[in-house]
Order: structure tokens, then sequence, then C-alpha cells
């Protein structure tokens, strides 16, 4: 998700001061927000200056200054912010909990009313909490789910998409066989390792947490899970002859947009790629050890609000306003995105316009999302990117690899506390 558009550094406006008074004594509210788009004639500035335009005709004492940064520059453009003392009133980024462990974040229930804080899939709602208290709102989810080219799977004699670990394997040995490129696509390079991985890790009955939040990165079935992958994928030639260790996810996606990849893991972005280049490919739920996975990776982006300002009440009505079904559903379904409100998510849902997300959307409710909430995962997630795919590579230690890992996981969450 946090990679789901990029724009242009030349599209981003000079920064200005934030939260000041507006002509008139109107109070001027500042959002910094990411853009999903992938050129200008999409960037998320046009859907968020139609929605202020709207907003403000509904308001007029309040007004609402946007600037759209790229995906790789907009987390950082908020935290040197906030670090300056110059935090905006509203930010739609990434990650939320450093700044709400900092003290600097309302909560919801703070300024968002209470039906809009009902509105919310729990699922994700959860992921926004820090010590029970919700701070981050998710703005946007997407979840993943197996894509296959169905013209590859046939020249194969590939006849269904696999369900478990075995049959996947069996099938990248057919596509081999076949003269596939790449059986099945392993990203486990620096851009979303993190998220590679915590497939993985699921579909092997682990997961980076417990139930308790405590990290279980180096848990015995996320061994195995890595174990499996560097002897019965990668060892074997499954996985293309590039170095999954230094293999982006959007190389990938590319690769398979260009009819190279016979599977691999995907969100819905990548059917964009694929129909633009005509491959003819269909999804499936994530392949488990034993059998189908029992959850999926969930990912959210967030909105969250700064108290520096003190624009509580204006804050509030502005995001009531931006969580209304239709804004939800409009900004969802131009990016091919999830809606995170279930007035939306019902109504995505009985529209034919967005049957493709379908399966996705039914993945929300049980998916499995980044421990968010844990001021660490930032460093503990550059860690993975760094560390993971050695774990895979001829003679990889995926024991060792990963105990480090959660070491380092634990040193980080002791020291943050």
């Amino acid at each position: 998700m946090t990679a789901a558009g990029a724009a242009t550094a030349a599209l981003a406006p000079a920064l200005t001061a934030c939260g000041s008074e507006g002509p008139g004594g109107d109070k001027k509210l500042k959002l910094i927000a990411a853009d999903y788009g992938d050129k200008p004639g999409n960037s998320s500035k046009k859907y968020w200056d139609s929605l202020v335009r709207e907003f403000e005709k509904e308001h007029g004492g309040i007004k609402v200054d946007v600037e759209v940064y790229s995906w790789t520059e907009v987390d950082k453009k908020v935290a040197d912010l906030v670090a300056a003392g110059k935090a905006p009133d509203l930010a739609q980024i990434g990650a939320y909990a450093e700044f709400a462990a900092d003290g600097k974040l309302y909560s919801a229930e703070q300024m968002i009313s209470i039906p809009t804080q009902a509105e919310f899939i729990s699922s994700i709602a959860k992921a926004g909490e820090v010590h029970r208290v919700q701070y981050g709102l998710p703005f946007v989810g997407s979840t993943r789910l197996l894509f296959f080219n169905k013209t590859l799977f046939r020249r194969a004699g590939v006849a269904k998409a696999p369900e478990s670990w075995d049959e996947l394997q069996a099938a990248a040995v057919k596509l081999k066989a076949a003269g596939v490129k790449i059986p099945f696509g392993l990203p486990l390079g620096p851009e979303e390792a993190p998220a590679e991985t915590m497939l993985w890790m699921l579909g092997g009955g682990g997961g980076y947490t417990d139930n308790t939040g405590a990290y279980t990165i180096g848990s015995p079935e996320n061994v195995k899970a890595f174990t499996w992958l560097r002897d019965e994928l990668v060892g074997k030639g499954l996985t293309g002859s590039g170095d999954p260790a230094r293999t982006n996810r959007q190389q990938v996606f590319d690769a398979f947009a260009k009819g190279e990849v016979g599977m691999l893991h995907g969100h819905p972005t990548l059917m964009q790629q694929a129909k633009a280049n005509n491959i003819e490919f269909d999804m499936a739920p994530l392949p488990g050890v034993k059998g189908k996975a029992h959850s999926t990776m969930g990912v959210a982006d967030w909105m969250m609000a700064f108290k520096r300002n003190g624009h509580r009440e204006q804050i509030g009505t502005f995001l009531d306003f931006v969580y209304s079904k239709n804004n939800v559903l409009n900004f969802t379904g131009q990016y091919e995105l999830l809606p995170v409100t279930h007035s939306a998510s019902t109504a995505m849902q009985g529209d034919q316009r967005y049957h493709h997300l379908w399966q996705f959307l039914e993945q929300l409710q049980n998916a499995e999302f980044y421990p968010a909430d844990k001021t660490s995962w930032a460093k503990v997630s550059a860690t993975i990117k760094e560390k993971i795919g050695a774990a895979v590579q001829k003679g990889g230690d995926p024991s060792a690899i990963l105990g480090e890992i959660q070491r380092e996981a634990e040193a980080t969450e002791l020291a943050d506390r």
C-alpha cells in the first residue's frame, strides 16, 4: 500500500505554515496527504481539491489547505514538520504509532462523531489502536491474493490454482518445465520485503506477533516457512534466475504484466497493470502449508490529527465529511483500493462495477495487519528489509537470521518503552 502510487517530486508544492487563521478569521486546516496516482492526470490532488470544494460549501467557516506528496517523500515531510514544531492539523500517511506514543495526536473519540467511529471495519480499526485507544484512522485498505497467469497455467498443464504449498511447488515445477521464466515471483528485496515475509509467515501458521503483541519473528513456524522457501522454491530454481533478496515487488509486477511470471502474491493495483497488457489472469486465496491459509495480510494507510494547532472541533467536522459513504467509495473506486467503512464496503459489494474487487473485500474482515501500533515497528521493518532475503539464499540459515531479527526487535521494543 505505501508504494501504491508515486508522483514526481515536481508535482509537490512548497510547504507552508500549518493550521493558520484564514481570511476573515476562518479556521484554516492543513492536511498533508499521500499521492495514490502514478501520473499527473490521476493525482490524488484532484480528489482532495474536489472534496474540499464540496466541504467548504457546506461549512463556510472552515477552510482546508491540502498538500499532496509522493509516497517516497510524504512520511518524511510530515516527520520533519513535526520535529520542527510545525505539525499539520491532519496527515494521511503510512504510520501513526510514533506520533501517538509521543502524545501528539487526538484520539478518535476526541474528534470524530460516534456514528463515524462505528463505521470503521473492526479488524482495521483495531490496527489503529495504541494501548486500546484509537489514534490511527484507517484511510484505505488492501489485501493480498495469489495471482496466476491462466495462459501459462494451460501451457504447463496446471489445472487449477494451488491451495497448499506442495501444490504450489508442483505447479511451479510444471511452469519451469514449460519454459516459464519466473514460475513464482518472490520479491524479498527492500521495496516491500516485510509484506512478502508476512504472507509466508501467515501461510505457515506464524506471524510477526502473538495474541499479546509480543514479537514472534523467530518462532518455529516462521523458521519452517523460510526453510521451505529456501529448499523447495528458491533452491530448486522455481523463482527465476534473480536473487529474491534483490528483487523488488514492482519488478515482479512488471514481469507479470509482460507474461513472464506464473504466480505471485499481489494486491488490487496489479489488476490494472495486467489488464493494460492483456494478460489473462485470475486470483485465488493464499495457499498455506497444509491447505488454504487461514488469513491473508491486510494493509492500511492512516489518517491522523495533530493537537498542535488546537483545531479539534474543525478537524472532527472535516473528518466526518471525509468518511461519508460516497467520499470513501469515490476514492477507493478510483484507485482500486478497499473501503475501510461498513457503508462503503456494503455499497461496493452491491455494485457490479466493483466486481473485480470483491475477492479482496471478502478477505478484509479476517485480515492480519502489520503491528503498526508498535513504535518499534518502523525499525523492525527496516531490519527485515535489510536481512530477510539472505534466509532463502543458498547456504542461508533461516533459524539464525530470523533469530537475529527477533533479538533486534525485542531490543528495539525495550528501548522504546
